[in-house]
């Protein structure tokens, strides 16, 4: 707890995704699709559709209850196919559970881009990170959220905060 899934969704065999996720519900969690390679299309239950692709997050706080589907977008050939992206299930708190659902799509060129050094780039997706603020907030578990690109013999640092019995924050 907080985080229930960590999910490594890649393929390049469209056989392997080309199902999708067709409906389905979810409650007192929020997922959060980050994508590599390929896109999804997305819709639920309130209202949502979009599509999400490479560098893309889609952060849906499920709450009281959601109904939504994600369906991968397959390229006509089959050799052209390839999904590559991360699914991360975060545990909402007992006071969160029934929350009203949201959906946010988050395109590549809203995540910043750093790089702390050479051969290294950061996105931020959530949380502060190498003088950047992702653009996803308001999240029940405060993450600190990064798709860190290392060229080979690069090296990258990232200080995590230690955390009291409470979660609260007591340095690094």
């Amino acid at each position: 707890d907080p985080f229930l899934l960590f999910d490594d969704f890649s393929s390049e065999n469209p056989d392997d995704f080309v199902a999708g996720f067709p409906w389905h519900p979810h409650r007192g969690i929020e997922t959060v699709n980050y994508i590599l390679a390929g896109e999804v299309d997305h819709k639920d239950s309130i209202g949502n559709a979009g599509r999400i692709g490479a560098g893309d997050c889609q952060w849906m706080t499920a709450g009281g209850g959601i109904m939504h589907e994600e369906m991968p977008r397959v390229a006509p050939q089959a050799a052209q196919g390839r999904l590559a992206g991360f699914q991360l299930w975060v545990n909402l708190p007992a006071r969160l559970k029934m929350c009203a659902p949201r959906y946010r799509n988050i395109a590549a060129a809203e995540v910043p881009t750093e790089e702390p050094a050479p051969d290294v780039r950061v996105r931020v997706v959530a949380g502060q990170a190498v003088g950047a603020t992702g653009p996803v907030h308001d999240i029940a578990a405060e993450p600190t959220y990064m798709d860190v690109s290392l060229e080979p013999g690069a090296t990258f640092t990232q200080p995590v905060p230690l955390l009291d019995a409470a979660g609260r924050p007591t340095g690094f």
